[in-house]
């Protein structure tokens, strides 16, 4: 349908929830939203909540599909079209695809992320209507690894890629200051790796560290700036990580590790960005700063589903709960507007006269969201 009104529906807009209101959507955008009854007869949505299409900017969820299980790869094509279904079942219309553009060595030779096939196989879906969201690109650059400037600069001038983070992970920084958390990562993702392979693995990541991490993050910071595209750093933990992130223009930080970097960043003018998981399991799975508490200091602007799509629409619905001073529009905010905004997207993530009618219908059973019915661009996907 062109034109169609929805009705009988809790809406969430940017700042109030209108109860039991009405959306008209015509051409693929909003044309108006009312409150009581509808002009004409609409769709009536049986009281349901009616929230804007959710945006999500980091998650690597993709790779799941693509790499089922060690050594297997799946149909790229299949992957991603299966990838996008689930997204969309979880209320998502606009996701920029996480993709590792560095090569990782491990004890098995080195991992090659597929940046530039996965890349091509979301345009091919894109292309053949093959898929329910917006999709777009994010490219998750290492910064201490040898051939990661050269695998961006390839990647960078495509007119999908809307957000480059600069990521260290090497043993003593960031998220992993403590060698401990990452010996115990590492077993848990490679298991069976000994102490004195682990020391091996480790003392390489450092030497490559100490090569490669300032320069390239200087080429990758001026690559990005040449294209246009948005930059965020990645696990700040100290003030001069946040210093760091401010020389360099970044607009998100994700998953600040301490209270005391979020504050930093978000008082710099950066956009933080948390884990949902975080929120839903109520507090970080590796041991950092939980999501809740940078909410009830007013230092949480965006969530992102990280490795549970499903996360994102839970986190934002069970916010309000968890931190007394948000309310449900201040919740979806972090996960349809503030993002979309961050990367430039201002045609979409709020239900609003000229936007873009991405909407999400949802019930609540059990205390689990459940999406009911999406459309984007004023089309049933779901």
């Amino acid at each position: 349908m062109n034109a169609f009104v929805l009705s009988n529906a809790d809406i969430v807009l940017a700042d109030r929830v209108v109860e039991r209101g009405w959306v008209a959507v015509s051409g693929g955008r909003i044309a108006e939203v009312g409150e009581g009854k509808p002009p004409e007869r609409g769709l009536d949505l049986g009281g349901s909540l009616l929230l804007p299409g959710l945006v999500e900017l980091h998650t690597d969820h993709l790779e799941a599909h693509f790499l089922p299980r060690p050594k297997v790869k799946w149909n790229a094509l299949a992957a991603v079209v299966a990838y996008d279904a689930q997204l969309a079942a979880c209320g998502i219309t606009t996701v920029l695809d996480s993709l590792r553009v560095w090569r990782e060595e491990s004890l098995g030779g080195d991992a090659d992320g597929h940046a530039e096939l996965l890349a091509d196989t979301i345009a091919q879906a894109r292309d053949a209507d093959m898929l329910r969201a917006h999709h777009f690109l994010h490219l998750r650059c290492e910064v201490p690894t040898g051939s990661v400037v050269e695998d961006a600069a390839v990647l960078m001038p495509r007119p999908d890629v809307r957000l480059v983070s600069l990521m260290d992970h090497s043993p003593g920084q960031r998220q992993f200051r403590d060698e401990d958390k990452l010996r115990t990562y590492y077993r848990g993702k490679a298991g069976g790796m000994t102490d004195a392979e682990l020391d091996r693995l480790f003392a390489h990541r450092k030497a490559q560290a100490e090569r490669y991490a300032l320069v390239n993050r200087e080429r990758l910071v001026t690559l990005a700036q040449s294209h246009g595209v948005t930059l965020a750093s990645h696990d700040d933990t100290t003030a001069e990580h946040v210093a760091e992130a401010a020389r360099d223009g970044v607009a998100i930080a994700e998953f600040p590790t301490t209270v005391e970097a979020a504050a930093a960043l978000h008082q710099a003018g950066v956009k933080v960005m948390m884990g949902a998981p975080n929120v839903v399991r109520g507090g970080s799975h590796s041991g950092n700063v939980a999501a809740v508490d940078l909410a009830a200091q007013g230092v949480l602007d965006i969530l992102s589903s990280d490795y549970v799509p499903s996360s994102l629409l839970m986190a934002a619905l069970q916010l309000p709960e968890a931190v007394p001073g948000i309310d449900l529009a201040a919740a979806v905010r972090t996960v349809t507007r503030t993002p979309a905004e961050a990367v430039g997207l201002d045609d979409r993530g709020e239900i609003a006269a000229g936007r873009r009618a991405d909407l999400v219908q949802v019930d609540v059973r059990l205390g689990v969201p459940v999406v009911r019915t999406v459309w984007r661009d004023g089309k049933r996907v779901l």
